[in-house]
Parts: C-alpha cells; sequence; structure tokens
C-alpha cells in the first residue's frame, strides 16, 4: 500500500464528507477511494470512518489520524516548495568580454545588483580593447562595438556610441580650436591603434549629409583606451572617442569637444553570443541583463536623438 497516497485521499475523504466527491477531486473511480480507505483501516487496526447510507462522520481515532495526516502532508508540500524554489535558480558560470571602458563604466558599478538578482550565478569578465574570440578562448559571449562581420554568432543590438572629438583646454589655449575639418591639418593628433591590424583608426566626421573618413598624422599613438584619453588630458592633441567615455571629463571641463556639428554617425553597440540552442540559460540572462542596463543609459540607448 502506497501510505502517502493513502493518506492523501484519506484527508479528501473528510475534507469533502463524501467518497464520491473525494474521487471527483482525485480523478480516481469511487471504488478504488473505498478500496483504499478499507486498506488503510486494516493497516491501521482502527476504525478511521463511520459510513451509513447518508452520512459520513470521522472516528476519534479518525480525527487524530487526520490531524496528524494534515501536517505530514503540509510538511511534503513545503518541502517540496523549497526544492522547486531552488531548482529555478539560475546556476552556471560565465565568461564574458568586453572593452574595458564599458565593463568599467558600466557594468562593474552595477555587479551588486547582478549578485542580488542572480546569485547562483558566477560571472568572469574579460576587461580589454583586444577582440576576443568566443570558440578559441572559450568565451559565452562578448560586447563589441561597430559593424560585425557576418557570423553564424547571434548578435544582439543593444546600443550606440555616439564619437566625438575632443581635447584639453591646455592644447586648445597652446594651438587653437579648429572651426572645420579642413583645419585639422594644422593641428596635433593623438591616433588610436586598432588591436586587430595594428594600424592607426581613421577619424570619420559628417559634413553637409556626407559621411568623411580621414587619416589623422600624430606623433603619438595607443592602443588602449585609458591611455589614449590620458593622453588628451595631458595635451598631447585632439583625439576622437565615445560621448560615453568622454562624458565626465567634459562635465568638469577636462576636456572640450570641438566640431560638434561634425560628429560622425553613432556606431552600434552589440552582444555577441552563441545560438539559442547552444547559449546556456546563464548567458541569455546576462545578456538580458547588460540589454537593459544599457538601455538605461541615457549616452548608449538606442534612442538618443544625436
Amino acid at each position: 500500500m502506497d501510505k502517502l497516497q493513502a493518506m492523501t485521499i484519506f484527508v479528501r475523504v473528510v475534507d469533502a464528507q463524501s467518497f464520491s466527491k473525494a474521487a471527483e477531486t482525485l480523478s480516481m473511480p469511487r471504488s478504488s477511494v473505498t478500496t483504499t480507505i478499507k486498506n488503510l483501516e486494516r493497516h491501521l487496526g482502527a476504525v478511521l470512518l463511520r459510513r451509513s447510507t447518508r452520512t459520513l462522520s470521522v472516528t476519534d481515532a479518525g480525527e487524530r489520524y487526520y490531524a496528524s495526516c494534515r501536517a505530514i502532508l503540509a510538511e511534503i508540500e513545503q518541502a517540496e516548495s523549497a526544492v522547486s524554489t531552488e531548482a529555478t535558480v539560475l546556476r552556471g558560470r560565465v565568461r564574458a568580454d568586453m572593452p574595458g571602458v564599458i565593463g568599467r563604466a558600466l557594468l562593474i558599478p552595477r555587479l551588486r545588483e547582478f549578485e542580488q538578482r542572480f546569485p547562483g550565478i558566477e560571472l568572469v569578465l574579460g576587461l580589454s580593447d583586444r577582440p576576443a574570440d568566443l570558440v578559441f578562448d572559450g568565451i559565452d559571449c562578448v560586447i563589441r562595438t561597430g559593424e560585425l562581420a557576418d557570423s553564424t554568432l547571434v548578435a544582439r543590438r543593444v546600443g550606440q556610441l555616439n564619437w566625438i572629438t575632443c581635447a584639453s583646454p591646455l592644447y586648445l589655449k597652446e594651438h587653437g580650436e579648429p572651426q572645420t575639418v579642413g583645419e585639422l591639418e594644422a593641428h596635433r593628433a593623438v591616433n588610436y591603434l586598432s588591436n586587430g591590424t595594428g594600424r592607426p583608426l581613421d577619424w570619420r566626421f559628417r559634413v553637409d549629409g556626407e559621411n568623411l573618413v580621414r587619416p589623422m598624422q600624430s606623433r603619438f599613438a595607443v592602443n588602449e583606451t585609458e591611455a589614449y584619453l590620458q593622453c588628451a588630458l595631458e595635451g598631447l592633441g585632439l583625439i576622437q572617442l565615445s560621448e560615453f567615455v568622454a562624458s565626465p571629463y567634459l562635465k568638469t571641463g577636462r576636456l572640450r569637444e570641438v566640431l560638434a556639428e561634425a560628429r560622425s554617425a553613432p556606431i552600434p553597440i552589440s552582444i555577441v553570443y552563441p545560438n539559442g540552442r547552444n547559449a546556456s540559460a546563464a548567458t541569455r540572462s546576462f545578456v538580458d541583463w547588460v540589454a537593459q542596463i544599457v538601455s538605461e543609459d541615457n549616452l548608449l540607448n538606442t534612442r538618443s536623438t544625436r
């Protein structure tokens, strides 16, 4: 005899005050309910229910057994609920790679929130301007900027970067402020080296509705964003970088934007990860979380009017 099932049936009969109604709620034949109660009474050696053609009552022994059954079944339900809740907590390890400035400025300040929301996920962040290979480096997802090459991976666009040209007040005091893109030939620039090609990135502008791409001559070039920014703060030349990175320094006056009317078109921010069948639930949850916090940043969300 299945004791747990017998307890459940007995409690249901008492609650319903009817064998027939208990059978209906349990989706069982009435005969099976009757047989289970008889077997239970035989097993316990006690009469639990008094039956007549019209009434059903519980004996003293039945009352005590009923109370015990209710308590036992309640504890079982509570235990199962706790295990079920535990099972729904996402668990796993997510390795994510991204540009250092995005990781430091956007994600790291929100990691406490991530921990509270996903206590079962271990997060390993790689912060580097050098693009990582998901397959070769064993990475679950990457945040990338700019247009992406065709791939079998999923690329989810989550925001955009507005690129600006800027310099320190010291540089502008010594060299003046360019008023047009053509005047840049008379100015000094600091170049940013592509980690993919090792060559300086072209500077981009938009003038009279046309996109302009031009190389810039410079005495200094670096391949890391923090160093690039520091060169500008030291007055070594003009730089071109995202408004997201420059914003704190623009607010304090340590940098000033120039050629604002010639800003180039924004470039996309995307999260790249394996397709849905191969991405873990933890990875997909991290991707959704990143998309959410990017959407909350006025300098990065795709609804920006600039």
